[in-house]
């Protein structure tokens, strides 16, 4: 039996400049996506940028989500760190309350939690790790908005800690990175730059088939039980826009096709 496409969206992570530099074209971006996931500070960003890119997502009708990171903004967050679980709650709990001010200020619900870089690796290997990171969802639920969903890799510890604490999963997938042979994400400190012809391959497998392209040629099942997914193109990627674009229009086609737009 042929199993359906999968429904699908797009999600950038935004907001990673600091001060006076820039390092995305994030209005650009904004209008090629559906979730932003807006740096917290400690790895990008600052009050200042925060404020314009939940500014930015609101005028654009783009979901907002937290990305927060390891206290590493020299390494950009792509160092990994060693923390203990309860240390890591704490600390994705002071960046996420920091982006819930501005949400509030601008009159928008915390869609998602996606954390960044190196813990996004660490917290995919490790279940306690998980586990504090998801709890982070549940203590920002409110009555306007109690399904603040987890973002992560699908069939890792990201999916069985949201699943054991009753948190929205969301499965999802890297257009700009690399896989291993066995499957893993293959995280960079620096992103290099990827052809559209190998984007619009994989992202089209990955919709009709649920089938993620390895460095080894060979194809993966994306997960079980997985009906949905929301593909990342990093902003600092080169040519960032046009492999955002890219995937966007594949993915709505994708979608209208199946029946769900």
């Amino acid at each position: 039996m042929s199993l359906s496409r999968l429904k699908a969206t797009v999600n950038c992570d935004m907001g990673e400049g600091f001060s006076l530099y820039s390092i995305a074209d994030d209005e650009a971006l904004m209008k090629t996506i559906h979730l932003a996931n807006i740096a917290c500070g400690f790895h990008a960003s600052d009050f200042v940028i925060m404020n314009k890119t939940v500014a930015l997502a609101k005028a654009s009708g783009v979901k907002v989500g937290a990305h927060p990171s390891l206290p590493d903004r020299q390494g950009f967050g792509r160092r990994e760190m060693a923390m203990e679980p309860d240390e890591l709650f704490s600390c994705f709990i002071y960046q996420v309350g920091a982006l819930a001010g501005f949400l509030k200020l601008h009159g928008l619900p915390l869609n998602h939690i996606k954390p960044h870089g190196a813990i996004y690796g660490q917290t995919s290997r490790s279940l306690p790790l998980a586990r504090a990171a998801v709890n982070v969802a549940k203590v920002f639920r409110s009555i306007e908005n109690d399904d603040v969903a987890f973002v992560g890799i699908a069939g890792s510890a990201h999916q069985t800690a949201a699943e054991e604490a009753g948190v929205k999963f969301i499965p999802e997938w890297f257009a700009d990175l690399d896989y291993s042979a066995e499957g893993k994400l293959l995280i960079t400190q620096k992103h290099d730059q990827v052809s559209l012809d190998v984007v619009s391959e994989r992202v089209e497998r990955l919709l009709s088939s649920r089938l993620v392209t390895t460095v080894a040629g060979t194809y993966l099942p994306l997960g079980e039980n997985i009906d949905e997914v929301s593909i990342c193109c990093h902003s600092d990627t080169p040519g960032a826009v046009e492999v955002a674009q890219l995937v966007k229009k594949l993915v709505d086609e994708s979608n209208q096709k199946a029946g769900y737009a």
